[in-house]
């Protein structure tokens, strides 16, 4: 896997490079919370991280606690969600994929550092974006990303599994 470009980070060691030996924990997560996700196998993470703008895990007492993709304007992504993005904003955003912080280690504000470094590294392109389920609802994530700015600009798919499309508005500093 190719490596990451370097994060300036508030909290040293939050996250770092997924690599080839961090595959199986990043499968087990996703396979944990495939409710809240899609499907991922082996395969269809190298051509995540292939298309990615980075690919992360997110690590605490030295263990893999997480995981967080992004992509960014122009990737090859086959996303129904990320194209709807592209055909909105164009290079303005980059678009967070998925966040994965296990179990064990929530309630630890690990996934608010981690925003904090996405939205850090989005600022450039104007926005964040990103999608949450509303049918079924996941109130946990709907209300922590509503706190944190951000706002609902569409809706995708059939009833049953349909998502919030939602952007946060960012200082290009």
């Amino acid at each position: 896997m190719a490596p990451a470009p370097p994060l300036p980070s508030p909290v040293d060691g939050i996250l770092r490079p997924l690599t080839e030996a961090d595959v199986p924990a990043v499968l087990h997560l996703n396979a944990t919370h495939v409710e809240l996700l899609s499907p991922l196998d082996e395969e269809r993470l190298q051509r995540l991280v292939a298309w990615s703008e980075r690919a992360d895990v997110i690590t605490a007492d030295e263990q893999v606690a997480g995981f967080v993709l992004t992509f960014g304007p122009g990737s090859d992504y086959d996303s129904e969600n990320y194209r709807w993005f592209a055909q909105r904003y164009g290079t303005g955003f980059l678009y967070l994929d998925r966040i994965v912080v296990d179990d064990r280690f929530r309630r630890r504000g690990l996934a608010s550092h981690v925003y904090e470094l996405v939205e850090a590294r989005a600022a450039g392109a104007g926005r964040l974006a990103l999608e949450v389920n509303v049918d079924p609802p996941n109130e946990p994530s709907l209300a922590f990303h509503r706190a944190r700015g951000f706002v609902e600009v569409g809706t995708l798919g059939p009833q049953g599994h349909q998502v919030a499309l939602m952007v946060k508005e960012l200082d290009r500093g």
